[in-house]
């Protein structure tokens, strides 16, 4: 009988030991587990924004992110504006986009048949398109190829056919409509609003 107790209990201390170690192992084992989780989330990762990062600058009074392409687009551009009271297309082109110049998109996106006549309430889509910056050396409007001016007017003069209006003439002979000015002065025109098909503009370079 006691060598029976005897066996018993030694039986136990052996499970024992074994117990003791299989638990040891365990532990060991979710140890490392928690040991790589915590690496593993504490790596840096490139995320898509870090990868887009542009390079913000100011241009006028606008702030423009230059992207991978060298484009300078203004960072905070609205989809729309509403014209105010005494706005001018070349006004609202230089607060939105910092550059007058991109007057000119703007009245094409918005299909304006006269970039010259806007009104109050009008509401003006803001296309997202690159700044037009002047060059240093010439003071000459940067134009991308996207935004090259069809059929230019290069001469002295210019006879005036069906649709024409003196805001696009300008905008063909000198990359500004608002050239106009001049142009209706050197040629004393009582409204600048009114030209007739034949009729021979004198352009001032």
């Amino acid at each position: 009988m006691e060598d029976k107790i005897k066996q018993f209990l030694k039986t136990i201390k052996l499970n024992e030991q074994m117990l003791s170690m299989l638990f040891g192992v365990v532990t060991v084992i979710l140890v490392g587990i928690l040991v790589f989780r915590m690496y593993d989330s504490n790596k840096p990762e490139i995320t898509k924004k870090a990868e887009n990062t542009e390079k913000v600058e100011m241009v006028g009074d606008v702030e423009v992110a230059t992207n991978e392409n060298g484009d300078k687009i203004p960072a905070d551009l609205a989809d729309t504006y509403t014209v105010k009271a005494g706005d001018n297309l070349w006004a609202i082109a230089e607060s939105n986009y910092g550059s007058g110049y991109n007057w000119v998109d703007i009245a094409e996106v918005n299909e304006l048949v006269n970039a010259s006549v806007i009104a109050e309430g009008q509401e003006l889509k803001l296309p997202k398109v690159a700044v037009i910056e002047l060059e240093k050396d010439n003071d000459q409007p940067i134009v991308s190829s996207e935004q090259k001016i069809d059929n230019k007017i290069t001469g002295d003069t210019y006879t005036v056919v069906k649709g024409d209006n003196l805001w696009d003439i300008c905008v063909r002979a000198y990359s500004d409509g608002y050239k106009w000015t001049e142009v209706a002065s050197a040629n004393e025109l009582v409204n600048a609003n009114v030209i007739e098909v034949g009729q021979e503009i004198k352009l001032v370079r």
